[in-house]
């Protein structure tokens, strides 16, 4: 019972972790909108609201290709630094579905 005890804990977590990360880009989004229109004169709602989402997408894009650069080379401090504009510093961590021949511990059988 421990065991699921601990798994509901860390996907709650992970649950939060992924909301977190898919919040603050959009916030981060509609300020950098917010930031813009104040330089330009956006009347038009639908033109505001596909600004937002191409500034939120190219946030997402950008620091999580950045996060994992980072983690491909090494530098610890800027994929923790990525992973914090992004809403917490490190990623959802999911665990790995057994397959079905791991959880039954056979293989491929051939039939002659």
């Amino acid at each position: 019972m421990a065991k699921r005890t601990a798994t509901v804990a860390t996907s709650s977590f992970d649950l939060f972790t992924s909301l977190m990360r898919t919040l603050v880009p959009i916030a981060a989004g509609l300020l950098l909108t917010w930031a813009a229109k104040a330089g330009f004169n956006l009347d038009s709602s639908t033109v505001t609201m596909w600004v937002t989402s191409a500034i939120t997408a190219g946030y997402y894009a950008l620091f999580r290709l950045l996060e994992t650069a980072a983690g491909r080379i090494g530098w610890v401090w800027l994929r923790t630094l990525a992973g914090v504009l992004l809403g917490w510093a490190r990623p959802p961590e999911y665990p790995a579905e057994p397959t079905p021949a791991a959880a039954t511990g056979g293989g491929p059988t051939a039939v002659l």
